[in-house]
């Protein structure tokens, strides 16, 4: 598996106020989408979200969003290594995700941006 990048992922109460900060912080502009009922804004290396607190309860759990090449091979590795898997391979806004627990039991989202077709 190869990890192309890492987002930070950062729960928020007030979606637009953090957006104009983190813009001007990182000089990027904000890729805004749903998903799962959850607001999100993809800005330089921040990942900003912010929803119904039975949804952002669930998603502080997750350390961080890390991009890879390929789902199912970050699924086949994760597995070789003794991780749990959480949740996915599942269609997302910008790709494929899935959600695991590592063997220490930190919890981590893997990203591509292939379609849920391949």
């Amino acid at each position: 598996m190869e990890i192309q990048g890492t987002s930070l992922r950062v729960c928020v109460d007030d979606l637009d106020a953090a957006i104009g900060a983190y813009e001007r912080l990182t000089g990027a502009q904000a890729l805004r989408f749903e998903h799962a009922g959850v607001s999100v804004a993809a800005v330089g290396c921040f990942l900003l979200m912010s929803g119904p607190e039975a949804q952002m309860s669930l998603l502080r759990k997750i350390t961080a969003t890390l991009a890879v090449t390929d789902v199912d091979e970050a699924v086949a590795d994760l597995k070789a290594v003794g991780a749990q898997i959480i949740a996915g391979p599942l269609p997302t806004p910008l790709g494929r995700n899935v959600i695991a627990r590592h063997p220490d039991g930190s919890v981590f989202e893997y990203v591509d941006r292939r379609s849920a077709g391949g």
